[in-house]
This record gives C-alpha cells, structure tokens and sequence, in this order.
C-alpha cells in the first residue's frame, strides 16, 4: 500500500501528461517569441499532444521537426508530439475555424494557453522637468493607432475569441479518458507589466501595458463565469526572459540570448528566467485541480525589492513633489 501511494505522489506521475492534449497560441515564431516554445516543449517532453498556432505554417512546421530531429526519438515511449496550426489568433473567425480543426483530429482538449504576444509602439520618455507637449508627442504622436488596436487585438481580444471557441472542447475533456485526471482549463500569459507601474520594465510601451492589464483582470473574471462548466482559467505573468520579443532573435527552437550590455529597464534580484522556469510552471497548472482565477507571477523577484533609502531619490518624483508643494508651477 505504502508502495503504491509513494509511487503515485512521484513527479513521474503527477506529471505524466500522455493523454493530454493542449493548443498553445504563439508556439513557433511570430507572435510566439519564445515562450511558446518553452512551454510546448515541456509539455511534449512529458507526453502531452501540441498544437502550436501562429502566422505562418512553415515556420511552425520547423518548430515541430526541430525537435524531433532524430528519427530515434520517435520511439521514445514518454514524449508526445507536435503539430502546427497556421491561423490569426486576433479574428473571431480564425479562432471558430482552429477550434474546428483541432476538433477533427482530437476528441478533447485539456489546456488552452493563450499566449501570443506582441509589444510595438514604444516610445523615449520625455525629462521629468518636460511641459505636456513633450508626453503628447511621446505617448500620442509617436503610437499609431493601427499599432494600439493590432496590439489589443492580439494581447487580449484574441485570447476571449479562442476561449469561447474551444470551450465545447475544453468540456469534453471531462468526459474523455483521461479526464479524472487532469482538469479542463485555459491559460493566459499575461505580463509582470500588467501589474507594474513604471513603463520602463515593459521598454516603455503603453499598448502593451493596456492589452496586459486586461488580460489579467479578463482571468479572473472568465474563471468566475466558467465555475459551472468545471473549466478553470488561471494566468502566468513573466517577468524578464530571454525571448525573441526582446532579442530579435532565436535558434531553431525558439531559444534566445540577451544581446551585450542588454538593460532590462529594473533590477531582478534572480535573474533573467530560463525555459526551465516557464515549462515547470506550466507543468504545475496542468497537473493541479485546486488553483482557479489566479494570475502566477514569475518574475525573478523585482516587486519584493525593499524600497530604496531615499524614497524620492527619483527626479521624476522629485519633480512631482514641487509641483504639489508649489502649485503656481503648473
């Protein structure tokens, strides 16, 4: 008896994922820039059926050999597979016509991670002792508004798209065979600068800060909506990884380095995460029942910094405090 609970409390089991199926947007390039792929690979390491979904086959279908590389690796008994799935994850339709596709060649699906990304429109901050003709050419002038609505359209309104349409999907998983295992659910990547509030962490970005913040409340309130169907929506929000949204750049499986002298905009008193990271976290919301409605921040630990000596050490907030204490100023 002891045998057997020891055995089934072992990481072998709890996070054998054969059987599982899981759609993971932003899983090759594009979109994907990185994470994607630390998340799909983890998961196929440990058994699970992926289908990453991006802008463009070929690049998808690079992503899925590239792991795959060795013919002997097919005879591996615990490694699932990967498959991709060309589509544009911002448009209703696209996320009614994958759903379908996934549909006819899976009975179910276990986890929905909606984490295409993208982060454009980035602008210079103004001097702190700067008139607001400078922060309205900044933040007004210097975003277009094709970039703002592309950027919501992809960070936030796709991901409401795709829950809805792999819903029925999502539900049929507690009937499939391997439903008493794993519980239904959909996860969000949303951002550490959905919580932050200095824009420099995000390399100075508002559409990205926006479409993030929405992301994060939209978790929270789709787990709540979603309590009758038994399918939980839970969120992960990175810190600083070394992504090809940042670097620009990757190798075949989607890996990438910090470029010399790279500022990351705070300080990470961890470091900069690794897709170890990202996979065992992803491993742990699939595998748990018990966590619903909860946004996971992994970010190497810059909110829990203590704050500095001098607390108005900042011009930004040096400049603030005379225009208060001198109103005539403004």
């Amino acid at each position: 008896m002891a045998d057997k609970i020891l055995e089934s409390l072992t990481a072998r089991t709890l996070f054998d994922l054969r059987g599982v199926v899981a759609v993971v947007t932003g899983g090759g390039t594009g979109y994907a820039k990185g994470i994607g792929m630390m998340i799909s690979s983890t998961l196929v390491a440990n058994g699970a059926t992926v289908y990453i979904i991006g802008p463009e086959q070929g690049d998808l279908d690079k992503r899925a050999a590239s792991l795959f590389h060795d013919a002997a690796s097919h005879d591996v008994p615990t490694w699932g597979r990967m498959y991709g799935l060309q589509g544009d994850i911002r448009l209703k339709s696209e996320a009614t016509r994958l759903a379908a596709e996934v549909g006819k060649r899976e009975q179910a699906v276990t986890v929905l991670f909606n984490n295409a990304g993208i982060n454009p429109s980035h602008y210079e901050r103004p001097p702190a002792t700067a008139p607001a003709a400078a922060y309205v050419a900044a933040c007004f002038d210097g975003v277009s508004q094709a970039d703002f609505t592309d950027t919501l359209n992809t960070n936030a309104v796709g991901p409401y798209w795709l829950t809805f349409a792999f819903l029925p999907l999502l539900e049929r998983w507690k009937a499939a065979a391997h439903g008493t295992k794993f519980a239904p659910q959909v996860v969000m990547t949303s951002s550490m600068n959905g919580w932050s509030k200095d824009p420099a962490t995000c390399g100075f970005s508002f559409p990205y800060l926006f479409s993030k913040s929405a992301l994060g409340h939209a978790t929270a309130s789709l787990a709540h909506e979603l309590l009758p169907l038994g399918v939980r929506v839970n969120g992960i929000a990175p810190g600083l990884f070394p992504t090809q949204l940042i670097t620009q750049s990757s190798d075949s499986l989607g890996r990438s380095t910090f470029p010399p002298g790279f500022n990351p905009g705070c300080e990470v008193p961890a470091g900069a995460g690794t897709p170890r990271d990202m996979g065992t976290l992803a491993l742990f919301l699939v595998a748990n029942w018990h966590v619903n409605g909860e946004t996971v921040l992994i970010d190497g630990g810059p909110h829990i910094l203590p704050p500095p000596s001098a607390p108005l050490k900042d011009v930004r907030l040096s400049h603030a405090q005379t225009l208060l204490k001198h109103p005539s100023s403004y």
